[in-house]
């Protein structure tokens, strides 16, 4: 089995979504907002990267409530099922329980079921890792994947989250939306190097986006995972509305960004043009 590998930096400098739970300071400020829901979310979202096991003093940190806040929540999680204590250690772990989330989320999804047959022509046709991929906030969210026939050491289960700004997939679906809706999310990104290879001036990062709009495709190399090079392209629902991103993904040792993109980069557009066919009267909002 492949160790999984993490983009680099992002190990110890990872933060919890507490605004993805919180839904903004906005929200909070709402009658009808749940602190509790909000906090118990908070701690089941600092789990991974990672974070397999978690003590109270770390889950509070990462929650960005108190220790007294975070054993409330931990103690309800727990009596629910979703959280169980680590047996070779003090911490706390999740259960299988927390993929019904997940479940819940992806069963009967038209987009996704729609795509997996895509997905899986272009797997064959490449050989190569392919994926779907959502926008959430300033990341992409991949909903389905096809991994490698071939050996790939980068693991990227289903729910992994990459910024936008530094992938393939990300600057596919920014290159779909209005430049000033892009540059917003773009200022809203915090740029920080995951590689020695991430791009981080947003200059530039506006440049390429520019050049996947014209182009019909996004590519990146290296700068999220080492020895990672990737193509995107965007899915579009009716009304020009991009709803996610098709991407290959492939080592550097079998294939150079301009290898790809003159062999692989017109599948993937291929793709997801069908998708995007597929998915238009169906898509979500």
């Amino acid at each position: 089995m492949v160790a999984a590998k993490s983009p680099a930096g992002r190990r110890s400098s990872a933060r919890p979504r507490r605004t993805s739970a919180a839904g903004g300071q906005a929200a909070a400020h709402n009658p009808l907002f749940n602190d509790s829901a909000q906090k118990a979310l908070a701690v089941l979202e600092a789990f991974g990267q990672g974070r397999r096991v978690l003590k109270l003093a770390e889950a509070a940190e990462l929650a960005g409530i108190t220790k007294a806040s975070a054993q409330r929540c931990i103690h309800t999680l727990e009596v629910l099922g979703y959280l169980r204590r680590d047996r070779r250690s003090t911490g706390w772990v999740l259960t299988p329980r927390a993929l019904g989330i997940a479940h819940a989320y992806l069963s009967g999804y038209h987009l996704i079921e729609q795509a997996t047959q895509h997905l899986v022509d272009l797997n064959r046709a490449t050989g190569e890792s392919v994926s779907l991929s959502e926008p959430d906030g300033t990341e992409m969210v991949f909903v389905a994947r096809f991994p490698s026939h071939k050996r790939f050491p980068i693991h990227m289960p289903i729910g992994t989250r990459l910024p936008m700004y530094c992938t393939a997939s990300g600057r596919a679906y920014l290159s779909a939306l209005p430049a000033a809706e892009a540059q917003r999310l773009l200022r809203q990104s915090a740029l920080r190097p995951l590689t020695p290879m991430t791009i981080t001036d947003s200059r530039r990062i506006m440049e390429l986006i520019e050049a996947a709009h014209v182009d019909g495709y996004a590519s990146s190399e290296q700068e999220c995972y080492r020895g990672d090079v990737t193509v995107a392209a965007p899915v579009i629902r009716e009304g020009g509305h991009p709803v996610g991103a098709i991407n290959i993904s492939a080592p550097t040792s079998r294939w150079t960004l301009e290898e790809m993109r003159g062999k692989l980069a017109p599948l993937v557009m291929e793709t997801a043009r069908a998708l995007s066919s597929a998915a238009a009267p169906q898509a979500r909002g």
